[in-house]
């Protein structure tokens, strides 16, 4: 292992590309406590609703909204910007025909998500200026500095846009960074801005860990971390992270034929050839869609709430199924967090594959699935295997999502712990981090070295 870190790092190119990218990411942790000088507190410190889901959205954009600094919306507009556009390219026709144009359409494509991005951004940071106004503080102006409210309404109204366009320029800021890194480094510039921050966090998590741990045995009492506990939780940490990988990896194979053709005296084609179908065909988007969207109603139903009077029927109607939804633990909670995973593990793999298209391909290529016809046969047949292997990849998710939930009612481990055992940030480090493998490796296999995956199989993946 040490022989190749050394490989890797005596390779000029591929060395100043991670120095590079080390140096970005840098730069973006710097920013990220950089305070905006017109907010006085921490959110997190709040508490309530909004701060459970200013955490559930901080795991995947890179951001903290509980802490408002210049770069408080992360890479979130960006993400959100980019999602649009693929949705829409596949329903809307101009969209759709831009996508095939190749690189120009590409490029044009990009340049309309920036736009969106922009927009994106002026109206989050808009509306979270406004919340830090309504939340917390006893003096009437939230979480804002007195400094810049006691003044007279043109001030009060100045910083209001001043904040915006910072937060605003923090988050293309941040996409210039990812752009850098893409071009100029190594890995993949949004995904390695997003495992930056996931992986930030382990430190505050191994602190609270440790000073919550009693060096005896404890019986694996519920609430109290002891040496057997600390056990357990090892083995389910690797146990977890096994699963995520061989489940991320996995792949159904299958196999093609293409068809002989003869040129002069020469006979070629007729190899046998695999496609591969990935098992979790949409990666972390059903976690994020669900977890964004399942917090939502709890929210909603809140404030309605709050609109009756205390101890009222009405009341108690909306604040007991607020806290149903809100409350982590629950078998409710947890039953709409399963069934929304599956629905969109399903709608976005029909957004992202078209086994029409990919039927298409296969003959135009002069390449046909043994048994089964090309054209109407072989997209059935794909749309059919399809199907399948995506609710192996729903279930897989569902367990993923729900694993930190048991661990944190069952053994009374602190939520910010038990978050690393599942859920959309165990899925997206290991994602990332299987990535940027990959593409060291490819540095070294172009230069004749052997590569990082080499002694694991040749990084073949696994096969289902």
């Amino acid at each position: 292992m040490f022989e190749k870190l050394r490989i890797i790092f005596s390779i000029p190119e591929l060395r100043k590309k991670i120095f590079l990218t080390i140096g970005l990411l840098a730069i973006y942790r710097i920013g990220f406590h950089i305070p905006l000088p017109m907010v006085s507190t921490n959110l997190s410190e709040d508490g309530g609703t909004a701060a459970e889901f200013f955490e559930k959205v901080a795991v995947f954009s890179a951001s903290d909204l509980r802490q408002a600094t210049i770069f408080g919306l992360g890479i979130m507009p960006y993400i959100s910007a980019s999602i649009i556009f693929q949705l829409l390219g596949s329903v809307y026709k101009p969209l759709e025909e831009l996508k095939k144009e190749g690189e120009a359409g590409r490029k044009k494509l990009n340049e309309y998500t920036r736009y969106l991005t922009v927009a994106i951004c002026i109206v989050q940071s808009y509306m979270y200026m406004k919340f830090m106004l309504m939340s917390g503080g006893e003096s009437g102006n939230g979480n804002i500095n007195p400094n810049f409210t006691n003044g007279d309404q043109g001030l009060f109204f100045g910083w209001q846009i001043v904040a915006v366009l910072v937060m605003t320029c923090g988050t293309i800021f941040l996409m210039w960074l990812g752009e850098q890194i893409d071009e100029y480094g190594i890995g993949n510039g949004i995904s390695l801005l997003i495992m930056a921050g996931i992986l930030a966090q382990m430190p505050k998590a191994l602190f609270e860990l440790i000073g919550n741990m009693k060096t005896e045995l404890t019986g694996l009492s519920r609430g109290q971390i002891g040496i057997e506990t600390l056990v357990l939780l090892v083995v389910l940490f690797v146990g977890v992270v096994f699963v995520v990988v061989l489940i991320t990896l996995g792949q159904r194979k299958i196999p093609t034929q293409s068809a002989k053709f003869t040129r002069g005296r020469r006979v070629y084609g007729g190899t046998r050839q695999f496609l591969p179908l990935r098992i979790n065909q949409a990666g972390v988007m059903p976690i994020i869609f669900a977890s964004s969207l399942l917090i939502i109603p709890g929210m909603l139903l809140g404030g309605l709430a709050g609109m009756f009077e205390s101890g009222g029927s009405m009341f108690r109607v909306f604040n007991y199924l607020g806290l149903t939804l809100n409350d982590q633990g629950s078998f409710f909670f947890n039953f709409m967090y399963v069934v929304m995973i599956f629905f969109f593990c399903y709608f976005w793999t029909a957004i992202t594959f078209n086994p029409k298209e990919m039927s298409d391909n296969l003959r135009d290529s002069g390449t046909f699935i043994p048994g089964y016809r090309p054209g109407k046969r072989t997209t059935d047949y794909l749309d059919k295997v399809m199907g399948r292997i995506t609710y192996v990849g729903a279930a897989f998710l569902s367990i993923v999502a729900i694993v930190p939930t048991v661990v944190y009612g069952s053994l009374g481990v602190p939520y910010s712990i038990a978050g690393f055992y599942g859920g959309t940030g165990l899925l997206i480090a290991v994602s990332v981090a299987f990535d940027l493998v990959q593409k060291i490796d490819s540095h070294l296999v172009m230069r004749n070295y052997r590569g990082l995956l080499e002694g694991a199989g040749g990084g073949v993946s696994p096969v289902v």
